[in-house]
């Protein structure tokens, strides 16, 4: 784990000299200065996790830097500050409180208490962090809903793999929800009191990528005005979900292949090397091992992440799913528009569960929310675009007579309805009913003559 940095300003010499043994010997990394000035410089420049901050210092205040650090523009408005004072009045430990003080103690120092404080501090900052981890899957609507088969062997291959550490590789189209299954796999970790950090790689540009990744030091680039902790840094005890990573460049490429060999990094323009703690679950819609004898991505990278490889399956291969998935959008959409609880009438219902949905779960989600808005009462046809309301819904089961068919008879059966009624429906276009039915035309052909198919039945 990285150790926590503690900023010590103090003007007495043998108090930062206390506070420095005293933290240095619980594994915390501690900089001490005389004056705000001073303090105030080396958190712009390098950061910390928290400051312990004498009231009465000279030239600038404690109370002046607490209300400084509060006001700035920079990263550090939320880091946990406690106040020390020997002289302070019950007025004076008040007023460091409204202006945001996180803590305030007494001189002369208690060690037990010292500790303490720094430790109920820091915790406190690493929970309000994890509240709003969780509030950002609240609002990113974070479950995974299915009953299909596919979701299943999904959720059992979850079940395996997400209590051990081996790194992950999840594949398949945009908006299938690869990153549900990364934070499933999170939840269900040890990790899972840990951080969860997701970096979209396709989102950063490639100059940027690195110092991104793994964070830089003051002056490595044009701009870089302090020292920046990378995501892998920030995911440090936890998870980091790379994801789109077919996007990524090779130069970065390769320092993340050192990080998963090492365990091991180094800043943009710095020369320490950190260690961290990280399992990397990495996701992708791109061919990656394509993309390798493209030359684009590299192929002991791709082995290091595809240890245990899971395909998160599209929507229209899990159909059956659809109407579960309506009522939990739905629900919600109504509920934080302060609607009441619609109802989606069955002809509706039916053709929604037809439609072939090529943007996956994330269409399917905003479709529900545009049905919430725009319907009334209830969600009817009326309401739905053309492009869904015109779908054919899915022909009824064949029906047989006789003695009960076998399952390779049924399914020949049921198929063979459903393909002459698609050739009908097309007047018997081959590319367009192909289209519709989402195979290549070739392939429609093969059906048509292996389910002996003519125009005339």
């Amino acid at each position: 784990m990285v150790a926590a940095r503690i900023l010590v300003i103090d003007d007495e010499k043998n108090i930062r000299r206390t506070l420095g043994l005293v933290l240095e010997g619980e594994g915390y990394e501690v900089a001490a200065f005389g004056t705000a000035q001073e303090g105030l410089a080396y958190l712009e420049k390098d950061g910390a996790d928290l400051v312990i901050l004498d009231i009465k210092l000279p030239g600038m205040t404690g109370v002046e830097a607490l209300s400084k650090i509060r006001s700035s523009q920079t990263d550090y408005t939320d880091i946990p500050i406690i106040m020390i004072s020997g002289h302070a009045s019950l007025a004076e430990a008040v007023e460091t409180v409204k202006r945001g003080a996180t803590d305030f103690f007494e001189k002369p120092l208690d060690r037990d208490g010292i500790l303490i404080r720094v430790a109920n501090c820091l915790k406190q900052r690493k929970l309000a962090q994890e509240v709003q981890n969780l509030k950002a899957q609240v609002d990113s609507g974070h479950e995974m809903i299915g009953k299909a088969p596919v979701m299943h062997t999904l959720f059992k291959q979850l079940e395996k793999v997400a209590p051990t550490k081996s790194r992950v590789l999840i594949t398949g189209e945009s908006g299938t929800g690869k990153e549900l299954i990364a934070r499933a796999l999170h939840d269900m970790s040890p990790r899972r009191d840990n951080p969860f950090i997701k970096v979209n790689c396709a989102a950063i540009p490639g100059e940027l990528i690195e110092s991104e990744l793994f964070g830089y030091e003051k002056g490595a680039f044009t701009g870089a005005k302090g020292r920046k902790p990378g995501q892998f840094e920030l995911a440090d005890g936890g998870t980091l979900f790379l994801d789109e990573i077919g996007d990524m460049t090779l130069s970065a490429q390769a320092k993340v292949l050192r990080v998963l060999q090492s365990g091991e990094l180094t800043r943009v323009g710095g020369q320490k090397n950190i260690h961290v703690d990280v399992r990397v679950l990495a996701a992708t819609n791109k061919d990656l091992e394509k993309a390798i004898l493209d030359g684009t991505f590299r192929e002991d990278l791709y082995f290091r992440l595809n240890v245990v490889p899971l395909y998160s399956p599209p929507l229209r291969n899990r159909l059956a799913d659809v109407p579960l998935m309506l009522e939990s959008f739905i629900n919600r959409f109504c509920e934080e528009n302060g609607y009441p609880k619609k109802e989606i009438e069955e002809e509706t219902l039916q053709r929604l569960c037809a439609y072939a949905w090529p943007g996956n779960v994330r269409e399917l989600k905003n479709m529900a929310e545009r049905l919430v808005i725009m319907s009334g009462e209830s969600i009817g046809i009326d309401d739905l675009p053309e492009a869904i309301a015109g779908v054919k819904p899915l022909p009824s089961a064949p029906k047989f007579e006789g003695p009960k068919p076998s399952l390779k008879q049924f399914r020949e059966e049921a198929e063979r309805k459903y393909v002459l009624e698609t050739l009908d429906e097309n007047n018997w276009n081959i590319s367009k009913a192909a289209q519709d039915l989402q195979i290549e035309r070739t392939n429609l052909h093969k059906k048509i003559k292996s389910l002996g198919l003519k125009k005339e039945d």
